[in-house]
């Protein structure tokens, strides 16, 4: 089995995903949960297998392996969101430890399925260190980013540090804004998505100012996707090669953007599987593999 994803733009060799049927199991099951997890609504269970197989639809004209993590009594709606409770490096699996209560069942579940492919256990993040995957950014195979908010606490980072110390060079920490407080989530990722690794699509109201400043010394062209777009999820955005993207649909404005940088973009209808639970496109994935 080949793993390694120390990169946000690579092309998409293999992806891990959880389909609605083995994430939300009925609409039942559904009607049950979505209040407790704070969802914006109660999603359709029927047409959330719709959307969710014209999603793996677009997937499959861009990537060659698709793995699915399967059911699991120890986890709930969330858990299609698979990019959060595991990041893949070159080293190896690290599990995380999830802020939001309801989900930290979820690395659990995950670890066995990485055993079931080959791919090693490098760490895991224990005790009261707190890290979700939509909080990671990688800018390039040494170069990492770490949202420090309510779902990821100092601890966590300071574990994810050492676990990626013989391969990071520069780690870097960027504080998170308060926003709608801590039942909303709000990742590192929600603020910003890199398109190439000279292009990302950013909402700068929300980015403090060191990073931002950083981003631009770093030669990396910023998008600003406007307010009225932002909570419909524009800035998630999900790049399957440099430059080749996927995004929910319902976003003109930033689309339009996008595609006057020579950006290919394909859209998706998420309004089931990721405008109710605040999942986008990279949040629904989570890449084993990246050139």
């Amino acid at each position: 089995m080949k793993f390694g994803c120390q990169s946000t733009v690579g092309k998409i060799k293999s992806v891990l995903l959880k389909h609605p049927k083995d994430a939300f199991l009925s609409a039942t099951n559904t009607r049950a949960q979505w209040k407790d997890l704070y969802y914006h609504g109660c999603p359709d269970y029927e047409e959330a297998i719709k959307e969710y197989e014209n999603f793996v639809g677009l997937l499959k004209e861009h990537v060659p392996e698709i793995f699915y993590l399967p059911k699991s009594e120890q986890t709930g709606l969330d858990s299609i969101y698979v990019h959060d409770p595991v990041i893949i490096t070159r080293a190896g699996a690290i599990l995380c430890n999830m802020g939001k209560r309801q989900r930290q069942d979820e690395s659990s579940a995950i670890r066995d399925y990485m055993l079931e492919l080959g791919i090693p256990i490098l760490g895991a993040i224990v005790g009261d260190g707190n890290l979700e995957g939509g909080d990671v950014l990688w800018f390039d195979e040494r170069t990492l980013a770490v949202g420090r908010g309510y779902r990821t606490n100092d601890e966590g980072i300071q574990q994810l540090n050492q676990l990626t110390s013989s391969f990071v060079d520069e780690f870097l920490v960027v504080p998170l804004a308060h926003w709608h407080g801590p039942d909303e989530v709000l990742h590192l990722m929600s603020l910003i998505s890199l398109l190439d690794r000279d292009l990302a699509a950013v909402y700068s109201k929300l980015l403090p100012i060191p990073f931002r400043e950083w981003l631009l010394a770093r030669g990396i062209k910023l998008l600003e996707i406007p307010d009225h777009e932002f909570d419909t999820m524009a800035c998630n955005i999900l790049a399957v090669a440099p430059r080749k993207c996927v995004m929910l649909s319902g976003n003109p404005q930033t689309k339009k953007m996008l595609k006057r940088e020579g950006v290919q973009v394909w859209e998706y209808k998420g309004d089931e599987i990721s405008l109710k639970g605040a999942g986008g496109p990279t949040c629904l994935t989570r890449p084993i593999l990246r050139e």
